[in-house]
C-alpha cells in the first residue's frame, strides 16, 4: 500500500479505525444506510475508465448491498463523484487540476463543495485514481487474485487530507514478467482456468491486467517458456492487453517482441544466427512490427540479440566478434522501427537489458543509443548486478532494473515460495532509483502466486518510491494485514512475517537440502550444527503456534485469503526446514532411538507438505486454484522425502557452534561519517534485521577519509581467533567493494568482498545471502576494538562473530 493518510472502515467486529495523525482529514461518505453516492461521468469517457468506474460501483455493492448509480453527463451540478480525464471539457475549468496537463499517468483526488472530483492526466492516471479510492475503503488489490474477499458493512466512508491527494508515479514504465510458469501459472490456466484454450490465454491475460491496473501497474513482458504459447499467437491475447491499455514488452532473450521459444521455427525459418541467416530473422522481428503498428503506443521494444532461449547468441567466435554483431543489429532494429512506425527514434520506447554475457559485452564497449533504456538485471537473486554511473545516468533513455522474487537456474531454484526478504526489495530498488533507474521497473514473479506480497512492495515502491522509509516496512507489513485481514491481528502477523523472511533470508527453504541444479546434484547434510538446527526447528514451530493462534481471529469471508497468503507459505517453510533439520540431527547422532525418531519427524513433515499442498489446491477457495500450486518444481531433489542417512562419523559431528561472540552491525561503539553520508539502519534487513549501510545511496567512492565503524568485544584468555564479517553480496560497477579493518588501531587487511561471473564464492554467497571476510587474530585477554572502513557506497554490513 501506498504511504498513505486515511481511514479504513472494516466490517469484522465493527471496527472504525483511522490514521491518528490525520487531524485534518475531509470526510466524504459514498455509501451509508441512507444514500449512496452517485457516480458521475462525462458522455465520451474512455471505455476502460468506464470499466474502472464500474469495478468501483460493484465494490461499493460488495461491501454495503448497494450498487451506487452510474450517469453520464455534460456539467457538474448534482452532488455526487465526478470521474474522468483532464482534458475532457467536464473538468477543464476546475481549480488545481491544471497541473495534470501533459503529464504522466497522475491524479487527483479532491473534494469540492458537496462533490467528490477524480480526475486523471490520462486514461491510466484516472484508472489509478479509481482504484486509489478502492484501496482507502479496504478494497483488497488481490480481492481476486487471493480471495480476499469484501466484508460487509453499513457505512462505506472516504478520508483524505484537507487538500486532497495528488500523486504520480516515480517510474514510468511499473510491470511484471511471467517467468517459468511450468508449475503453476500454465498448468493452472490449461486445466483449470481457461480450458478452453488449454493454454494461458486472453481470459487468465484479463485476469492479470486488472491485477495490474489495480496496483497501479501498466508493462508485461508476457509468459514465454515452452509450455506456454506465444503472446500473439494466441487470438484475443493482444486485444486483451489494448483494452486494459496495458503495455507490452518482452524479456532479455525476446528482441522485437517475440517470443522465440514457440514462434521460431527451425524448420521453416531455419538456424536463429544473425551471421548466416540475416534475412530470415530480419523478416521474422519485421512482421511482429507490422502486427503492432496499429498500438506501437502500448509497446517497449527490447534490443539486441541472444539465443533462443536464454543463452548466448549463436555464431559470434569470441566476445569482439559478439560486440560488433549486436552493435550492427541494434542499429537494423532501430532502422525498422523508425521506417515501421513513421516516428523519430527518440519517441519510440526501447530497453536494453544487458543480462549475463550481454553485461559483459556492454562493459567491454558496446555502444547502446542514447534514447534506449539501460535496463539492469539483478544476478537473479536479488542483488543488482551494475547501476547507471555519473554519465549514464544523463542519458535521455533513462535506466531501469530487472528483478526477481523467483528464479530458475545455478546454482539453485527458488520456484516454489516467495521469500525474498522485504528490506532487500526496499534497499536495492531504493538504491537503484537513487541511482537513474526511473524509467522501467520489471519484476519476475514466476507465477504470481505465492509472491502477492512482495510483488505488491515492489509495484508500491514503483509507484512512489519514498512511500516507505528505511524503518518503515513495519508499518507497511501492519497496513497491509489491517487491509487483507484485521486490525486485531495485524501487529503480531507484521512479527510473524519479518521472522519467516528473517529465517528465509539466513536460507531459503528450496536450499535446505544443500544441492544445487545444472548439473542437480543430490541432497547433503547442512551447515548447521545440531544446536543451531535445533533452535531453526523451534523458530519455526513458534511460527506454526502463533499462525494457528492467529487462525481463530480470521473472518469467514477470509479464510481462504488467509490459508493462501499466511498458511501455506508459512507452514511450508517450516515443513520443509523440519524435513531436513529432522534429518540432519538423525544422522549426527549415534543414539538409536532418537535417530529412528528424527527420521520418524524429518518423513512426517514432507507429508505434512503434500497435505498442505493438496488443500490449496483441491479444497482451499473450492478448487478455484487446482493445479496453481507445485510442491516440487522441476522436481529437484530437495523436494523429495529423504529415504536414506549418510554415514557419519563420531568425529566428524559438530554439534554446538564454536562462535564465542555475536554483534549486530547496528550495536557499533564509535562511527565515522564523511561529508553527506551518514549510517543508517534498515529494518528488516539481513540476518539481524537491521543491517546497516551509507545514505543516501548515490554513488560515491571514499580514498583518503573512510566512513567506518567502530565494535567494542571481550575475549576471556589470549589466544588465536577469527574474527568473521557478514556482509550482504551487494555488487558495484567495477567489481571494487572493499573493507578495510583494523584491530585495536594496530592490525590492518584490506578485503574484496566483490565476486564475477558464477564463481563458487558467487555461489556460496547467494544461497546463504552473505559474503565473510575472515581475519585471523591473535590477542590478549581483555576488551578489544575493530574498526570496519568501506571505500565506497553499497556496502551493507550485517553482523559480525569472533571465533
Amino acid at each position: 500500500m501506498r504511504k498513505k493518510i486515511f481511514v479504513l472502515f472494516f466490517a469484522f467486529a465493527n471496527f472504525l479505525f483511522s490514521n491518528a495523525q490525520n487531524k485534518n482529514a475531509v470526510v466524504y461518505s459514498i455509501a451509508d444506510s441512507k444514500e449512496t453516492a452517485t457516480f458521475f461521468i462525462a458522455n465520451n469517457t474512455d471505455p476502460l475508465i468506464v470499466w474502472a468506474v464500474n469495478e468501483l460501483a460493484d465494490d461499493v455493492k460488495e461491501l454495503t448491498g448497494k450498487r451506487p448509480e452510474i450517469i453520464q453527463t455534460k456539467t457538474i451540478s448534482k452532488r455526487g463523484i465526478y470521474i474522468g480525464e483532464f482534458s475532457n471539457a467536464l473538468f477543464q475549468s476546475k481549480k488545481g487540476q491544471k497541473e495534470l496537463a501533459n503529464q504522466w499517468e497522475k491524479f487527483q483526488i479532491i473534494k469540492e463543495n458537496e462533490n467528490l472530483v477524480v480526475v486523471g492526466s490520462d486514461v491510466r492516471g484516472t484508472v489509478y485514481a479509481i482504484f486509489e479510492i478502492a484501496e482507502r475503503l479496504g478494497i483488497s488489490p488481490w480481492k481476486w487474485w487471493a480471495d480476499v474477499h469484501p466484508i460487509k458493512r453499513e457505512k462505506v466512508i472516504l478520508n483524505f487530507p484537507k487538500n486532497g491527494i495528488i500523486s504520480s508515479p516515480s517510474v514510468a514504465y511499473r510491470g511484471i514478467f511471467l517467468n517459468d510458469e511450468d508449475w503453476g501459472l500454465e498448468p493452472w490456466a490449461e486445466k483449470t482456468f481457461e480450458p478452453e484454450v488449454g493454454n494461458i490465454g486472453p481470459k487468465t491475460y484479463e485476469k492479470i491486467f486488472q491485477l495490474l491496473l489495480r496496483l497501479k501497474a501498466n508493462t508485461i513482458w508476457p509468459a514465454m517458456h515452452p509450455s506456454t504459447k506465444g503472446f500473439f499467437t494466441l487470438a484475443g491475447n493482444k486485444e486483451m492487453a489494448q483494452k486494459y491499455h496495458i503495455v507490452i514488452g518482452s524479456s532479455h532473450a525476446e528482441p522485437m517482441l517475440r517470443n522465440n521459444v514457440d514462434e521460431w521455427k527451425p524448420k521453416i525459418h531455419g538456424d536463429y544466427n544473425y551471421f548466416t541467416n540475416k534475412t530470415q530473422v530480419d523478416k521474422y522481428w519485421q512482421d511482429r512490427l507490422d502486427e503492432v503498428k496499429a498500438f506501437q503506443n502500448e509497446t517497449i521494444m527490447t534490443l539486441g540479440m541472444r539465443g533462443v532461449h536464454d543463452s548466448k547468441m549463436e555464431g559470434a567466435k569470441d566476445l569482439k566478434e559478439s560486440i560488433e554483431m549486436v552493435q550492427k543489429i541494434i542499429d537494423v532494429q532501430r532502422e525498422m522501427l523508425s521506417k515501421t512506425f513513421q516516428k523519430p527514434l527518440n519517441e519510440i520506447p526501447q530497453a536494453f537489458v544487458p543480462y549475463k554475457e550481454v553485461l559483459e559485452m556492454y562493459d567491454n564497449g558496446l555502444k547502446v543509443p542514447e534514447d534506449v533504456a539501460l535496463v539492469w538485471p539483478d544476478d537473479n537473486y536479488g542483488y543488482i548486478r551494475r547501476l547507471s554511473n555519473e554519465a549514464e545516468q544523463k542519458r535521455v533513455g533513462g535506466g531501469g532494473v530487472y528483478y526477481h522474487l523467483s528464479y530458475w537456474g545455478r546454482p539453485h531454484d527458488y520456484l516454489w515460495l516467495s521469500t525474498t526478504q522485504p528490506g532487500l526489495i526496499w534497499y536495492e530498488m531504493s538504491k537503484a532509483y537513487e541511482n537513474g533507474a526511473k524509467k522501467m521497473w520489471i519484476v519476475n514473479v514466476g507465477d504470481i502466486k505465492p509472491a502477492e506480497y512482495d510483488m505488491e512492495l515492489f509495484l508500491d515502491l514503483a509507484w512512489d518510491v519514498n512511500s516507505i522509509k528505511s524503518d518503515g516496512l513495519h508499518d507497511y507489513m501492519k497496513n497491509w494485514a489491517v487491509r487483507e485481514f484485521s486490525p486485531v491481528i495485524s501487529e503480531a502477523l507484521s512479527t510473524v512475517f519479518e521472522e519467516f523472511y528473517r529465517l528465509s533470508f539466513i536460507r531459503k527453504p528450496e536450499y535446505m537440502g544443500w544441492s544445487q541444479t545444472e548439473p542437480t546434484t543430490p541432497v547433503k547434510l547442512s551447515d548447521f550444527t545440531n544446536e543451531e538446527a535445533l533452535s531453526r526447528i523451534k523458530s519455526y514451530d513458534n511460527l506454526i503456534q502463533k499462525v494457528d493462534q492467529l487462525s481463530i481471529s480470521i473472518p469467514t469471508e477470509r479464510k481462504d485469503a488467509w490459508f493462501q497468503l499466511v498458511v501455506y507459505p508459512v507452514k511450508g517453510a517450516a515443513y520443509m526446514n523440519h524435513k531436513f533439520m529432522y534429518w540432519n540431527l538423525a544422522a549426527k547422532t549415534l543414539d538409536a532411538k532418537q535417530k529412528e525418531k528424527y527420521q520418524v519427524l524429518s518423513n512426517e513433515n514432507f507429508q505434512k507438505i503434500k497435505e498442505l499442498t493438496a488443500f490449496y489446491n483441491n479444497e482451499m477457495s473450492q478448487g478455484k486454484w487446482n493445479n496453481m500450486m507445485s510442491m516440487k518444481p522441476r522436481n529437484l531433489p530437495v523436494f523429495d522425502s529423504i529415504k536414506e542417512n549418510p554415514i557419519v562419523k563420531e568425529g566428524d559431528i559438530k554439534s554446538v557452534s564454536n562462535s564465542i561472540k555475536t554483534i549486530q552491525a547496528k550495536d557499533f561503539s564509535a562511527k565515522r561519517e564523511v561529508a553527506n553520508y551518514k549510517w543508517k539502519t534498515i529494518n528488516g534487513l539481513g540476518f539481524s534485521n537491521n543491517a546497516v549501510t551509507l545514505f543516501p545511496f548515490n554513488h560515491s567512492y571514499f580514498k583518503s577519509e573512510k566512513p567506518s565503524l567502530s565494535y567494542e568485544f571481550e575475549v576471556n584468555k589470549q589466544g588465536d581467533y577469527t574474527i568473521e564479517i557478514h556482509l550482504l553480496p551487494t555488487h558495484s560497477n567495477n567489481f571494487d567493494n572493499e573493507i578495510e579493518v583494523q584491530i585495536d588501531g594496530i592490525t590492518s587487511k584490506l578485503f574484496s568482498i566483490n565476486t564475477k561471473d558464477r564463481d563458487k564464492t558467487w555461489k556460496e554467497n547467494v544461497l546463504r545471502n552473505s559474503a565473510i571476510a575472515k581475519l585471523p587474530v591473535s590477542i590478549k585477554e581483555g576488551k578489544h576494538t575493530i574498526t570496519i572502513a568501506v571505500n565506497q557506497t553499497g556496502i551493507v554490513l550485517d553482523y559480525l562473530t569472533i571465533k
